[in-house]
Protein backbone atom coordinates (compact mmCIF):
# COMPACT_ATOMS: atom_id res chain seq x y z
CA UNK A 1 0.00 0.00 0.00
CA UNK A 2 2.76 2.45 0.94
CA UNK A 3 4.03 1.85 -2.90
CA UNK A 4 0.97 3.01 -4.61
CA UNK A 5 0.96 6.08 -1.78
CA UNK A 6 4.04 6.88 -2.98
CA UNK A 7 3.22 6.89 -6.90
CA UNK A 8 -0.05 8.97 -6.20
CA UNK A 9 2.11 11.79 -4.34
CA UNK A 10 4.82 11.34 -7.12
CA UNK A 11 1.51 12.34 -10.02
CA UNK A 12 0.27 15.26 -7.84
CA UNK A 13 3.75 16.50 -7.35
CA UNK A 14 3.63 15.77 -10.56
CA UNK A 15 0.97 18.03 -11.80
CA UNK A 16 1.73 20.52 -9.32
CA UNK A 17 5.32 21.57 -10.93
CA UNK A 18 4.14 21.00 -14.58
CA UNK A 19 0.32 22.03 -14.32
CA UNK A 20 -1.58 20.56 -17.74
CA UNK A 21 -3.96 23.15 -19.74
CA UNK A 22 -2.63 25.94 -16.85
CA UNK A 23 -2.79 28.83 -19.52
CA UNK A 24 -5.50 31.24 -20.45
CA UNK A 25 -8.28 29.94 -22.93
CA UNK A 26 -8.66 32.70 -25.77
CA UNK A 27 -12.08 31.63 -27.16
CA UNK A 28 -13.99 30.54 -23.89
CA UNK A 29 -17.68 30.47 -23.95
CA UNK A 30 -17.39 30.68 -20.06
CA UNK A 31 -14.98 31.00 -17.37
CA UNK A 32 -15.87 31.50 -13.77
CA UNK A 33 -13.10 32.27 -10.32
CA UNK A 34 -12.76 30.08 -7.34
CA UNK A 35 -11.12 31.38 -3.95
CA UNK A 36 -10.28 28.85 -0.92
CA UNK A 37 -9.70 30.84 1.75
CA UNK A 38 -8.92 28.59 4.07
CA UNK A 39 -5.56 27.55 2.32
CA UNK A 40 -5.55 30.87 -0.05
CA UNK A 41 -6.14 28.86 -3.20
CA UNK A 42 -7.33 30.80 -6.06
CA UNK A 43 -8.46 29.82 -9.47
CA UNK A 44 -9.89 30.99 -12.85
CA UNK A 45 -11.28 28.50 -15.02
CA UNK A 46 -11.94 29.00 -18.80
CA UNK A 47 -14.21 26.17 -20.87
CA UNK A 48 -14.90 26.09 -24.63
CA UNK A 49 -18.42 24.35 -25.70
CA UNK A 50 -19.05 23.04 -29.08
CA UNK A 51 -22.08 21.37 -29.50
CA UNK A 52 -23.05 20.22 -25.84
CA UNK A 53 -18.91 18.79 -25.58
CA UNK A 54 -15.99 20.36 -23.38
CA UNK A 55 -13.73 21.51 -26.27
CA UNK A 56 -11.16 22.66 -24.39
CA UNK A 57 -10.78 23.70 -20.87
CA UNK A 58 -7.78 25.75 -18.85
CA UNK A 59 -6.92 27.38 -15.83
CA UNK A 60 -4.70 30.03 -14.39
CA UNK A 61 -4.12 30.66 -10.56
CA UNK A 62 -1.93 29.81 -7.58
CA UNK A 63 -2.72 27.11 -4.36
CA UNK A 64 -1.20 24.65 -3.06
CA UNK A 65 -0.07 21.23 -4.51
CA UNK A 66 -3.59 19.24 -3.67
CA UNK A 67 -5.48 22.33 -5.52
CA UNK A 68 -3.31 22.80 -8.99
CA UNK A 69 -2.96 18.96 -9.51
CA UNK A 70 -6.58 18.46 -9.13
CA UNK A 71 -7.04 21.44 -11.20
CA UNK A 72 -4.50 19.72 -14.05
CA UNK A 73 -6.33 16.43 -13.75
CA UNK A 74 -9.52 17.97 -13.67
CA UNK A 75 -8.80 19.94 -17.08
CA UNK A 76 -7.29 16.45 -18.54
CA UNK A 77 -10.08 14.28 -17.93
CA UNK A 78 -13.04 16.71 -18.92
CA UNK A 79 -11.53 17.50 -22.44
CA UNK A 80 -13.79 15.88 -24.96
CA UNK A 81 -16.27 15.37 -22.67
CA UNK A 82 -19.96 16.25 -22.71
CA UNK A 83 -21.67 18.13 -20.11
CA UNK A 84 -23.65 15.88 -18.33
CA UNK A 85 -20.16 13.42 -18.35
CA UNK A 86 -18.65 16.21 -16.82
CA UNK A 87 -21.31 16.70 -14.10
CA UNK A 88 -21.23 12.79 -13.65
CA UNK A 89 -17.46 12.99 -13.27
CA UNK A 90 -18.06 15.70 -10.92
CA UNK A 91 -20.23 13.81 -8.55
CA UNK A 92 -17.93 10.52 -8.23
CA UNK A 93 -14.79 12.55 -7.55
CA UNK A 94 -17.44 14.68 -4.57
CA UNK A 95 -18.02 11.23 -3.93
CA UNK A 96 -14.40 9.76 -3.42
CA UNK A 97 -13.14 12.95 -1.64
CA UNK A 98 -15.86 12.76 1.03
CA UNK A 99 -15.47 9.31 1.77
CA UNK A 100 -18.53 7.54 -0.20
CA UNK A 101 -18.68 4.81 -2.53
CA UNK A 102 -16.68 5.98 -5.90
CA UNK A 103 -16.20 4.57 -9.04
CA UNK A 104 -12.77 4.73 -9.48
CA UNK A 105 -12.12 3.19 -12.57
CA UNK A 106 -14.86 6.41 -14.25
CA UNK A 107 -12.30 8.74 -12.03
CA UNK A 108 -8.58 7.46 -13.70
CA UNK A 109 -6.06 9.19 -12.36
CA UNK A 110 -8.11 11.37 -10.61
CA UNK A 111 -8.58 8.20 -7.69
CA UNK A 112 -5.08 9.64 -6.93
CA UNK A 113 -7.12 11.94 -4.44
CA UNK A 114 -8.47 9.00 -2.70
CA UNK A 115 -6.73 9.42 0.34
CA UNK A 116 -7.84 13.58 0.70
CA UNK A 117 -10.58 12.02 2.35
CA UNK A 118 -8.40 11.46 5.62
CA UNK A 119 -7.70 15.25 5.83
CA UNK A 120 -11.33 16.70 5.93
CA UNK A 121 -9.44 20.07 5.47
CA UNK A 122 -8.06 19.52 2.08
CA UNK A 123 -10.57 18.02 0.84
CA UNK A 124 -11.33 22.17 -0.26
CA UNK A 125 -8.55 22.37 -1.99
CA UNK A 126 -9.30 19.41 -3.79
CA UNK A 127 -12.44 20.09 -4.61
CA UNK A 128 -11.71 23.63 -5.64
CA UNK A 129 -11.07 23.30 -8.90
CA UNK A 130 -14.78 21.53 -9.43
CA UNK A 131 -16.87 23.54 -8.19
CA UNK A 132 -15.50 26.58 -10.22
CA UNK A 133 -16.13 24.40 -13.12
CA UNK A 134 -19.71 23.74 -11.98
CA UNK A 135 -19.95 28.13 -11.77
CA UNK A 136 -18.63 28.43 -14.86
CA UNK A 137 -21.22 25.51 -16.81
CA UNK A 138 -23.87 27.68 -14.98
CA UNK A 139 -22.85 30.97 -16.15
CA UNK A 140 -22.45 32.01 -12.23
CA UNK A 141 -21.12 35.40 -11.89
CA UNK A 142 -20.01 35.59 -8.37
CA UNK A 143 -16.81 33.94 -7.22
CA UNK A 144 -17.13 30.92 -5.98
CA UNK A 145 -15.52 30.05 -2.43
CA UNK A 146 -15.25 26.83 -0.10
CA UNK A 147 -16.35 28.40 2.59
Amino acid sequence: MSDLRQLYQELILDHNKKPRNFRKLDGAHRSAEGFNPLCGDKITLYVRIADGVVEDIAFQGSGCAISTASASLMTAALKGKTLAEAEALFQNFHRLLTGQTADTAQLGKLAVFSGVNEFPVRVKCATLAWHTLRAALGGQDEPVTTE
